[in-house]
């Protein structure tokens, strides 16, 4: 058997084909070759339509057929791997409504804050595991408000996920995984949040059918087969988003396992065998793929700006220079990059922040002794600061890392990002050749049943370099954090007018 597997994120559309037997990646492909675009109508606002994924995932299956590396009546599975957090509100015939309001999108921040106050911590916490937040279903009250006209065509509102699988399908569904990501899953009562729907005035009625992450949730349709050149019938057996899959995609399944991601946002996402959250909500809590007659929940960190921030340098200080040029010249610069410190946080509000927005800053720029060696450096650098923030919120929920795994891909291609993570944190970094659309596909031969456990699955998926914390640069990164941290405080106050900050969460 052949499984197909995609993940839809909001920099392009990827997609995999992998021989179920041997678990080889036969063909891979990615769509379009540059960003996606995303578009901001008003400050702090970020949205794609979703049929500009739908025509990026056309384009992918295409370029994975055209390969002739697979035989399309070989396919038996597809799973599917999308951005999380979104909202795609249909109407009757399934067509989006309006553009897709993603994850970065801030717009919602007051909506979910009032809703906190509202229902109180003791509600949200023991029952959401998080603040209603940014959220998609705090999305969905803002279009109530501010779109009424749209809100009442509404049938279904869904995830980017559930609205792909639609689009392959014709069958509207969620899942209970993907529920807990929009905040919109009871955990105490082990049903949809109706106080929270109830108090934000929006109809259950509006939540597609829930259908398992793992199993049949769909087949092909006639007209998708045919626009995508796949025979008619093959069934989806997999959603989940991109972070829980990502850590399937490692085989991070099992409580203490932790996987990281460094696109445009950088992500630590490590697994609990117990109902664990923040009580401040700077790290996120979901049910992660395999929650069910066993506890797994999925403790999310997130950084806004990340490989976001990489790209920006790239596009306005690189010079038509590579990512692979870019990491050799930071690497020449020393650790600390001679003073030279940067914020990461230009892509809006941060919940690891409490929702605050300290922007990107770039402090101590010396124009007689940095060059770009040390502005590149100071850019890694920062991401990996905060991810050092992130990692210490984190272990306020019982989570402590014992080791990091990660896919050779986006940042953790810089041996510079991994060797300053690893040592500022002191966890070693695993890596593997994997990625979230060869993910979906192996999900997806769990979902059909092809694989009898998910470690059948990843038989044949071996680590390709194992990164250890480098004890001589540890002290130099510490004292560069502190520095870093410090201005973390001190932006805050400035910005927000808020009174003392601790330098550590």
């Amino acid at each position: 058997m052949l499984l197909l597997g995609y993940d839809i994120g909001s920099s392009s559309v990827k997609g995999a084909i992998l021989d179920g037997e041997t678990g080889r990646c036969l063909a891979s492909a990615q769509y379009p070759p540059h960003e996606l675009a995303i578009d901001a109508p008003a400050p702090g606002w970020a949205e794609q339509h979703p049929d500009t994924w739908w025509d990026c995932l056309t384009e992918v299956t295409r370029a994975l057929l055209a390969s002739g590396a697979a035989a399309p009546d070989a396919i038996g599975a597809i799973g599917i791997s999308y951005q999380m957090h979104g909202l795609v509100v249909t109407d009757e015939s399934g067509s989006p409504l309006r553009p897709s309001i993603i994850w970065c999108d801030s717009r919602a921040v007051a909506i979910g804050a009032q809703a906190f106050e509202a229902l109180g911590s003791a509600y949200c916490l023991g029952h959401l595991l998080n603040s209603p937040g940014n959220f998609t279903a705090s999305k969905l009250r803002w279009v109530r408000e501010q779109e009424p006209e749209i809100y009442r065509r509404i049938r279904y509102f869904m995830l980017p996920g559930d609205y792909l699988a639609f689009r392959l399908s014709g069958t509207a569904a969620t899942t209970l995984s993907g529920l807990s990501e929009g905040i919109c899953w009871d955990f105490a009562e082990n049903r949809p949040a109706r106080a929270l729907l109830d108090y934000y005035g929006i109809s259950p009625e509006l939540i597609p059918p829930l259908v398992p992450v793992f199993g049949e949730q769909g087949r092909l349709s006639g007209p998708a087969a045919r626009t995508l050149g796949l025979p008619e019938g093959i069934p989806i057996t997999y959603r989940a988003g991109d972070q829980p899959n990502n850590a399937l995609s490692l085989q991070v399944l099992q409580p203490g396992e932790v996987a990281a991601t460094a696109g445009t946002s950088g992500v630590v996402y490590g697994v609990s065998g117990e109902v664990r959250f923040d009580p401040q909500s700077r790290v996120n809590s979901f049910a992660h793929v395999n929650h069910g007659p066993e506890t797994r929940i999925g403790i999310l960190l997130c950084v806004n700006g990340s490989g976001i921030l990489n790209s920006w340098m790239r596009r306005h200080a690189g010079a038509g220079l590579s990512y692979a040029d870019m990491n050799a010249l930071a690497a020449q610069a020393p650790a600390g990059a001679e003073g030279l410190r940067i914020l990461p946080f230009g892509n809006g509000a941060e919940r690891l922040l409490g929702n605050l927005d300290p922007g990107c800053r770039i402090l101590g720029l010396d124009f007689n002794r940095h060059s770009r060696s040390h502005l590149f450096r100071a850019a890694q650098e920062g991401i990996v600061f905060a991810f050092q923030y992130g990692l210490e919120a984190m272990a306020d929920t019982g989570l402590r890392p014992g080791v990091i795994r990660a896919g050779m891909a986006n940042l953790f291609l810089s041996p510079l990002f991994r060797e300053a993570l690893a040592a500022l944190s002191g966890v070693p970094i695993e890596l593997f050749n994997t990625d979230g659309a060869q993910g979906a596909a192996r999900g997806a031969g769990i979902g059909a049943g092809y694989y009898a456990s998910p470690a059948e699955a990843f038989a044949g998926l071996a680590c390709t370099a194992r990164i250890e914390p480098d004890a001589s640069l540890s002290g130099p990164y510490r004292d560069a954090y502190a520095h870093w941290s410090q201005l973390l405080a001190h932006t805050l106050r400035e910005r927000h007018g808020i009174g003392e900050v601790s330098m550590n969460p």
